[in-house]
């Protein structure tokens, strides 16, 4: 309000003074309840990290990460193997692949020669270890044939898989496949790995390739995966960002309890899934993160217990 404004209510007397402040404690308590508010939902988000909201660990920064304590409550029992828990223990097979007798030369008595002296009692133990690691070369030979009644000469037929003057066999292509796929080896460490132990030099063509015509091989499999999963009572969703060619991607998997379907997408919600094609046919129950994508299909809904615990934190955090 302006000086001339306040003088004018001042002039009208004591019952306009009263009713100005009144207007004004009344603004004030609004604003100052507004501002309170604003600034508990600010504080809560700056305290919001992996452990007690929806925001995926990565966005933990170092200098964010909270004290951690595992929600699991103690047993009692002692670490190790429980009473009851199948042991695995190296046993003795009945036949072994090798037998390396180890016989005393001479007598410690009396200093004879036991060369051909009889065994009376024979002791075993087994050494288990992996066989020489030297690769074993196959050689195709396509032979020529010439018939005996007309003279005509006949080649023999190479195997279907066999295209190359030299090249590699099925286990050599199998194991780098798994190597890459299941245990996460990059092309130098594979490459290092079949130098060092098998005496192999795969170029990182050779291993790009080779996971290229594994994946072609596999698209029937993973379509009965997608179609398993699309028909499935229950299934869990989730997705998580990587980088592809220096830019961010997202990791998306629709699993059960048996099958796993991931895809790789450069969107994270709707556009994604839709391109994935699993939930818009999806009509069972939708396990997820509270992603908003997620409840745009028409599936039943559940949210995910790990979600909901971080949902639980956060609400004792904020009462404390």
């Amino acid at each position: 309000m302006k000086r001339e404004d306040i003088l004018a209510v001042y002039a009208a007397g004591p019952d306009a003074v009263v009713a100005l402040v009144e207007r004004m404690l009344a603004t004030h308590q609004v604003q100052v309840a507004e501002l309170t508010a604003r600034i508990e939902r600010l504080e809560a988000r700056l305290s919001q990290d992996s452990h007690n909201s929806h925001k995926p660990p990565s966005s933990d920064g170092p200098s964010k990460l909270p004290p951690r304590r595992s929600r699991r409550k103690r047993s009692g029992k002692k670490s190790g193997g429980q009473v009851g828990h199948p042991g695995a223990t190296l046993l003795q097979v009945k036949e072994p692949d090798t037998v390396v007798p180890h016989r005393a030369s001479t007598c410690p008595q009396c200093q004879a020669s036991l060369a051909s002296a009889p065994s009376v009692k024979q002791e075993r133990r087994q050494v288990w270890d992996l066989p020489t690691t030297r690769p074993q070369v196959t050689e195709h030979q396509a032979l020529h044939l010439c018939c005996p009644q007309c003279q005509t000469v006949t080649a023999g037929q190479f195997p279907a898989d066999v295209t190359q003057p030299v090249q590699y066999g099925p286990g050599v292509k199998a194991l780098a496949v798994y190597l890459q796929t299941y245990q996460h080896l990059p092309l130098e460490r594979t490459q290092e790995y079949f130098r060092d132990v098998h005496q192999l030099n795969l170029s990182e063509g050779t291993l790009v390739t080779v996971q290229a015509s594994c994946a072609e091989r596999l698209v029937p499999v993973e379509q009965d995966i997608r179609r398993g999963v699309t028909e499935a009572a229950v299934v869990n969703f989730d997705e998580t960002g990587l980088r592809v060619d220096r830019k961010t991607h997202w990791l998306h998997v629709a699993c059960t309890a048996f099958l796993t379907y991931y895809a790789l997408q450069s969107k994270r919600g709707r556009p994604a899934m839709d391109a994935i094609g699993i939930l818009p046919a999806f009509q069972g129950i939708a396990v997820h993160d509270a992603l908003g994508g997620y409840f745009t299909y028409a599936c039943s809904h559940s949210l995910c217990n790990a979600h909901l615990l971080r949902d639980l934190t956060a609400v004792s955090v904020r009462d404390k």
